[in-house]
């Protein structure tokens, strides 16, 4: 008999894999530019080293700054508070020290994971309708999904935590509630503190992103000054906001490395929060209710649903979806191996910062002063953005790693792109495909933001249904968004069971 072997790839080649779609993407981005934009696009970057210092433009940056991280610090208390109390109650774990069944937690597990499949701009667009413009409304667009995000997080904590302690606890006489807290919170503690101080990080960039969807802050002014042409105050409004994010993943992860930083800012965000709020003279009174103009029915939504075409929405959602998704995975290792000096990762940092400081709305739209818009600026866009995610979670775990194969190939006269390839991108390959995984949940979520820009997809369609006030097709577009976005939250679980390794979690 022949001998028959099954040919793979090699582990570090897997996450250089999807960089094949890179080559379409660019020829589809080519194919599709006019240039008729070239002269604002140069405007633009002129800018970035020229920008506005009119007093009247900084006091108003400062004070849509201000507003921004006020709205990422109280949604990020709520989330993080209610999330945890969540997690324990949608854990397995707790239901058993209670003898009760575990398919409570099954129960409260299911609404969580709708509530966690929308994105926080779907929360806010709809919340922008039933309350009107509040302060509140960006705040509760953030904190709804992320709490659920939390109690997702605290839930797989809990039950992979050793069961010894807290079974003595229980045989002890202790109540279930304090098993919890004593044998399993201190063992998981420095994990839960470090996803919560990434969280604060993924916050403050949704309360921007939010912003751009005029929901005020300093996304609303970066909106505002790019509809009028006015690059300069963009580029000071993007100093600023790259100034902002440095302080906040500073000063995160400097609370991260003192363990009780990180939750002593927790208890006092919230009174800070109304103090603060109170100091910017923001009306923190909690809206009214306001009911629809339109009562939806059932049949209503039955039509709606039997009149979208679902196939080519859903199917363009998807495509964004993968593009992104290939360029997010792709193209961080695809540089690191170009220019794998410690001046090119310098560098790289820099760039990645740069993508990740940018709202992918903003992106989007300055592709659209020289590319028409389809499906492939949206993926571009979205892609640029996870792949600034992607690349400082990549390099930082580079430079933190003193790989010996790195070491003894250099030593033995390899060049510096194979030992970088068969040192540490051999050994984190894993993790980074699982982080590529977690990120595409992500990425699938956020179609929502750029359906506008490719004009398709389910993104697409909710904004106009919303805009329209067509309620039935609003329910629908949500139920199947849910749909899709649980799918794909499932698909990565299982991808990240494959690679064998928990993802990071960092997810904004």
């Amino acid at each position: 008999m022949a001998l028959q072997q099954q040919l793979k790839p090699a582990l570090p080649l897997i996450p250089l894999l999807p960089g094949l779609a890179l080559l379409p993407l660019v020829l589809i981005l080519l194919r599709d530019l006019h240039g008729g934009g070239s002269a604002l696009l140069g405007d633009a970057l002129r800018s970035v080293v020229q920008p506005s210092f009119d007093p009247v433009v900084l006091t108003s940056l400062v004070q849509g700054a201000q507003v921004t991280l006020l709205t990422a610090l109280l949604a990020w208390c709520l989330s993080c508070i209610a999330g945890t109390v969540l997690g324990i109650l949608c854990s397995d774990t707790f239901w058993q020290l209670l003898g009760a069944p575990r398919r409570i937690a099954t129960v409260i597990r299911l609404p969580l994971a709708l509530i966690r499949s929308m994105h926080e701009l779907i929360w806010g667009l709809v919340l922008l309708q039933l309350l009107g413009l509040s302060f509140w409304v960006a705040g509760l667009a953030i904190a709804i999904p992320y709490s659920a995000y939390m109690a997702r997080l605290v839930r797989d904590l809990i039950d992979t935590r050793p069961s010894p302690p807290w079974r003595a606890l229980i045989n002890s006489g202790a109540p279930a509630l304090s098993a919890v807290l004593t044998a399993i919170a201190p063992s998981m503690a420095p994990e839960l503190v470090q996803q919560m101080g990434q969280r604060l990080d993924c916050a403050l960039r949704s309360a921007v992103m939010l912003g751009v969807f005029g929901l005020g802050g300093l996304g609303t002014d970066l909106l505002l000054s790019l509809q009028s042409l006015r690059f300069e105050e963009v580029s000071s409004g993007l100093w600023m906001l790259a100034a902002l994010m440095a302080i906040v993943e500073t000063a995160t992860r400097q609370m991260r490395r003192r363990l009780g930083a990180l939750p002593g800012l927790l208890v006092a965000g919230l009174p800070l929060g109304v103090v603060w709020a109170n100091h910017l003279s923001l009306d923190l009174t909690w809206p009214r209710w306001t009911p629809l103009p339109i009562t939806p029915n059932l049949s209503g939504v039955i039509e709606a649903i039997t009149q979208a075409h679902w196939p080519e929405l859903i199917g363009a959602t998807l495509l964004i979806t993968v593009w992104s998704t290939a360029i997010a995975i792709a193209a961080p290792p695809l540089l690191l191996l170009l220019w794998p000096s410690r001046m090119g990762r310098s560098v790289q940092q820099c760039c990645w910062r740069l993508c990740r400081i940018c709202p992918v709305p903003l992106t989007a739209l300055l592709m659209l002063l020289l590319v028409k818009p389809s499906p492939m600026v949206a993926a571009a866009a979205l892609g640029v953005h996870h792949a600034g995610v992607t690349g400082r979670i990549l390099l930082d775990a580079v430079d933190q790693r003193q790989d010996p194969a790195q070491i003894s190939l250099l030593a033995s006269g390899s060049s510096q792109r194979s030992a970088v390839l068969y040192g540490p991108l051999a050994h984190l390959s894993r993790n980074y495909l699982a982080v590529g995984a977690q990120r595409s949940e992500v990425i699938l979520r956020d179609t929502a933001v750029v359906g506008l820009v490719g004009g398709a997809g389910l993104g697409w369609e909710l904004m106009e249904a919303l805009s329209s006030f067509y309620w039935e097709l609003v329910i629908a577009l949500l139920i199947s968004y849910a749909l899709v976005t649980m799918a794909g939250e499932l698909i990565t679980d299982q991808l990240q069971r494959i690679w064998a390794c928990q993802a990071d979690g960092s997810t904004g």
